[in-house]
């Protein structure tokens, strides 16, 4: 795939991170907040917007990168391959 991001929507997103076990904490004006903890003792949280048209790039890499899931373009191509996008 590159070093480029999939075309994702929001709700695929959404559907991936709960299959990686992330945890919906609430809904926000402009998505779905969820969290998921981790073995070292830190909690990461991310917003993902509740859309169905494809994610800006910019988004998609920024709820992806270090900052907010840390499960980058690498991880989000695993949990395609094995969770498919509907």
């Amino acid at each position: 795939m590159g070093g480029k991001l999939p075309a994702i929507t929001g709700k695929q997103l959404i559907r991936l991170l709960r299959h990686d076990g992330w945890i919906e904490t609430g809904r926000r004006t402009h998505g779905i907040a969820f969290a998921k903890g981790f073995p070292d003792g830190t909690t990461r949280v991310t917003l993902v917007p509740d859309k169905n048209e494809p994610l800006p790039d910019g988004t998609s890499g920024a709820i992806v990168g270090s900052k907010q899931s840390r499960i980058g373009r690498k991880g989000l191509e695993r949990l395609i391959k094995i969770h498919g996008l509907r």
